[in-house]
C-alpha cells in the first residue's frame, strides 16, 4: 500500500491522513484513521467479511446500484454498525460492474470536492449522514420521486427516470418549499454542474428535501455526484424527458444543450435574466483549483486526463456558445 500524501477527503497535499478540515466537516474535530480494518469483500477466501457486510447493507434503506454500507466512529476508526446502533457514515466501495470500477469513489470524491470547494456546493461526501442530527435522530428527508409520488407500484422499475423533466422538478420545488425562489437558484446550478461534470445518473432520486431546525424543508445537500462516463456510456441527461417540457430543447440552436438552452431552462424556473447569467458566466470561468483537484485526485493518470478533458469540453464547447 502505497503511503498518502494528499487527504484522502479534500484531496489537499501534505497530509498522511486526513487533513484539519476534513477532520472537522466528516468526523467533527475527531482524530480518525483512514484505514479500514477490513479485507476487501469481493475476497472469496473471507466469508466472516462478507457476511458481515451483507448483514450491514440489509439495515441500511438508501436505494441504489452501488453498494452502500452503514459506519460509525469507534476507537477512533471507522466500523461497520451493530443492529440497533444509527450510523452517521455511509461506506461507498467500488462499483460491482462497470468500466474503470476500482476507481468510482475516487471519481465520486473528486467531483463531490469540485462541487464543493470550485463551485461552492453543499457536498455530503467516507460521506457523512446529513439526515442524521448530531443526537442521532433522523431529519424527514424526502426525494423528488416521493414528492412526485412516483413508485415502482404506480411507475414501474424504471420510474425516477421516465415521468419527470428537470423544468418540472423546478415546479415540486417551487410548489412545497416555502423559500422556493432560493432552492431554485441552488437546483439550477446543480443542473448545470451535472451537465459539466458528466453526471449522467442525476435521476428523482439523486435530489431530495430536508427538514431544517424550524420544521420547513429545503433542498438537500447534493449527494451522489458523479462523472458516469469514465464507467459508462450514458445519456447527456438521466431523465428520459430531459431539460425542458414540450421538447423545447429540440428547437434550440445548435442542436444540443448549451447556454442557450440553461438560460430557457432558467427562465422556466422564475430566476431573472441578470442571474441566470451571472450564473452560467461563473461555470464557463477556468479555475486553477479545479485543475490541481484532478491532478490530487486518486484517479489513474490516464482517467485524470479524460476526466479534465471531459469537462473541458462539455464548458467550451458547448456550455460557452450562445453566451
Amino acid at each position: 500500500m502505497n503511503p498518502i500524501t494528499i487527504c484522502p477527503s479534500t484531496l489537499a497535499e501534505g497530509y498522511d491522513s486526513y487533513s484539519p478540515i476534513a477532520i472537522k466537516h466528516l468526523f467533527d474535530g475527531r482524530q480518525v484513521s483512514p484505514f479500514l480494518d477490513y479485507t476487501p469483500i469481493d475476497d472469496d477466501n473471507n466469508s466472516a467479511a462478507q457476511e458481515e457486510f451483507l448483514h450491514n447493507q440489509e439495515r441500511i434503506s438508501l436505494s441504489g446500484v452501488q453498494p452502500k454500507y452503514s459506519m460509525i466512529v469507534r476507537n477512533g476508526k471507522l466500523a461497520l454498525t451493530q443492529k440497533g446502533e444509527q450510523g452517521h457514515y455511509i461506506l461507498k466501495p467500488k462499483l460491482s460492474d462497470f468500466r474503470n470500477r476500482i476507481y468510482s469513489s475516487a471519481n465520486e470524491n473528486l467531483t463531490m470536492q469540485i462541487a464543493s470547494q470550485v463551485f461552492g456546493g453543499e457536498p455530503a461526501y467516507i460521506t457523512k449522514r446529513f439526515d442524521v442530527k448530531p443526537d442521532g435522530t433522523k431529519r424527514r428527508k424526502e426525494d423528488f420521486a416521493s414528492l412526485a409520488g412516483l413508485t415502482t407500484q404506480n411507475g414501474g422499475k424504471n420510474y425516477k427516470y421516465e415521468y419527470l423533466t428537470y423544468e418540472e422538478c423546478g415546479e415540486l420545488i417551487r410548489r412545497y418549499l416555502p423559500a422556493w425562489k432560493v432552492e431554485t437558484l441552488k437546483f439550477f446550478d446543480l443542473i448545470i454542474f451535472n451537465f459539466l461534470i458528466c453526471n449522467g445518473d442525476a435521476h428523482l432520486k439523486n435530489f431530495s428535501v430536508l427538514e431544517t431546525e424550524s420544521g420547513d424543508f429545503r433542498l438537500s445537500p447534493a449527494y451522489d455526484l458523479i462523472n458516469t462516463k469514465l464507467h459508462v456510456d450514458d445519456r447527456i441527461f438521466a431523465l428520459d424527458k430531459g431539460l425542458l417540457k414540450d421538447n423545447a430543447a429540440e428547437s434550440m440552436p445548435y442542436g444540443m444543450t448549451n447556454s442557450t438552452t440553461f438560460r430557457e431552462f432558467g427562465k422556466r424556473l422564475g430566476l431573472p435574466d441578470k442571474t441566470i447569467r451571472r450564473e452560467l458566466d461563473k461555470f464557463c470561468t477556468s479555475y486553477p483549483l479545479l485543475d490541481t483537484l484532478i491532478a490530487n485526485s486518486y484517479l489513474s493518470d490516464e482517467l485524470k486526463e479524460n476526466y479534465r478533458n471531459m469537462y473541458l469540453g462539455r464548458r467550451d464547447s458547448y456550455l460557452k456558445i450562445g453566451l
